[in-house]
């Protein structure tokens, strides 16, 4: 199952691919089979399958694929306080999440100083991993639905981000290459062309590795996320079913 993906934007790093093992499903045990859109007067879950197929909340009012599902007061009153407390969680998660392209940019910062990298190189790089930063923190805080990050968005955006820094960093170590060999180091030419290969492969495992310190703010999260399961427990949808948009594992 799937955490719901405003939620997943904390696994968004800069790198080529997500911070798997650092995402709310696996640090507070938390996933949804639903996506959730914020709208303006309500909040929108919806998935594929099984029904129900949506669930808006707004203020109170229960509606599974189109049907209002009478509550009584104290569910009525439960289901306002998740629909509040969610809008409340939104704005913390956008901010942990731009904490981690924040570091996710720091550490490619960091791997660029160890290159020696020409200076008009360091120059463009600094250019484009700043744009690339600043338009991915941009959309985080715009965003108001999950649906803005599935797999393929999320990928396609991360592709092309890897796709303009990394050739950057790998021409610029082909031509330090050329000229070690130049100079008559070949052992060293040998070394920069290896590391020039590798760089994709090995480049994500050490931005990662420095991505571990947004663990503690994705944990500062999990207490909320509890709240918002315990909220939904007693109300049960169209099917008689209990409501079920989060679930947290033991």
């Amino acid at each position: 199952m799937r955490l719901p993906r405003l939620l997943l934007l904390l696994a968004l790093p800069l790198a080529a691919t997500p911070l798997h093992a650092q995402d709310l499903a696996t640090t507070c045990h938390a996933s949804s089979s639903y996506d959730v859109t914020l709208k303006p007067d309500s909040l929108l879950f919806d998935r594929t399958t099984p029904a129900p197929f949506h669930v808006e909340l707004q203020r109170g009012v229960l509606r599974t694929d189109g049907a209002v599902v009478p509550q009584n007061a104290e569910n009525e009153d439960r289901l306002a306080l998740f629909e509040r407390d969610l809008r409340a969680l939104a704005p913390r998660v956008r901010t942990v999440a731009r904490n981690g392209v924040d570091m996710a940019a720091q550490a490619l910062r960091a791997e660029a100083d160890g290159m020696q990298l020409d200076a008009a190189t360091r120059a463009e790089f600094e250019r484009r991993l700043a744009a690339h930063a600043n338009e991915l923190k941009r959309r985080i805080s715009l965003s108001q639905s999950t649906r803005d990050w599935q797999g393929d968005a999320a990928n396609q955006m991360m592709n092309q981000i890897a796709g303009d820094l990394l050739p950057l960093l790998a021409g610029d170590l082909g031509q330090q290459a050329v000229s070690a060999a130049l100079a008559g180091d070949l052992q060293a030419a040998a070394s920069l062309r290896d590391r020039a290969a590798a760089l994709a492969t090995g480049l994500q495992p050490r931005v990662q590795a420095r991505l571990q310190a947004l663990r503690p703010q994705i944990e500062a999260l999990c207490p909320s996320i509890r709240q918002l399961a315990s909220l939904q427990q007693g109300v049960r949808g169209g099917n008689g079913r209990p409501l079920d948009l989060l679930q947290i594992q033991p």
